[in-house]
């Protein structure tokens, strides 16, 4: 869900988890799930979105539980340039998610270009391709379900995605050609070898008998 970014109000939110650490750790991985901006330790800025507020509540509401104090406030920045400034955090955080895509694509990519040109476009590495292409798509979709603000590499990042998605059809075809041709080569030569055998058997000559 993308937010407006001129009229966005926000989360503070502020958590201590005292000792607990498995705590500790599952509101960090939480928070930095939803794309918090951390302020300092502890205390973080999220945008006032419906999900986003459903999860920080449960948050909230499981740190208490176990003993932990949370607090979170909803507030409004007047400055402008401050707004702006977190506005551009977001993004730049997303956008740093993104080009961590954009660097493993060109791999992804060489590696299909390789194995095509070596023939080796088989269904046992498309599974593996597809199990790539499949971490990709999972990855991606997680960068954008925090993406708030339409961080400008989102767009590149998909469209890397998408041609990786385009070079796997095009190796799946391929691995499905070659597969065909194995099978109709096997076909053609099997009935051949058959008629060799019942043509040398039937010019046999005949055993001399003996009265």
């Amino acid at each position: 869900m993308q937010a407006d970014a001129s009229e966005q109000s926000w989360l503070l939110v502020s958590v201590s988890t005292g000792k607990i650490a498995s705590l500790r750790v599952h509101v960090w991985r939480n928070l930095r799930k939803l794309g918090a901006v951390y302020l300092q330790q502890s205390v973080c800025l999220l945008p006032d979105l419906p999900h986003v507020a459903k999860v920080v509540a449960r948050l909230e509401a499981r740190v208490r539980a176990q003993g932990g104090h949370a607090r979170v406030l909803r507030v409004h920045l007047d400055d402008p340039a401050e707004h702006a400034g977190l506005v551009e955090e977001q993004r730049s955080g997303r956008d740093d998610e993104y080009a961590e895509v954009l660097q493993r694509v060109p791999q992804f990519l060489t590696e299909i270009e390789n194995e095509t040109a070596r023939g080796r476009a088989t269904y046992t590495e498309v599974e593996e391709s597809e199990a790539d292409l499949e971490r990709f798509e999972r990855w991606l979709a997680a960068i954008q379900t925090r993406d708030y603000f339409d961080a400008p590499a989102g767009t590149k990042a998909r469209a890397a995605v998408e041609q990786c998605r385009q070079a796997l059809a095009d190796f799946e075809t391929a691995a499905l050609r070659a597969d065909t041709d194995d099978t109709d080569d096997t076909d053609d030569t099997a009935p051949t070898a058959s008629r060799d055998r019942a043509e040398a058997t039937h010019q046999q000559p005949a055993a001399a008998t003996h009265d």
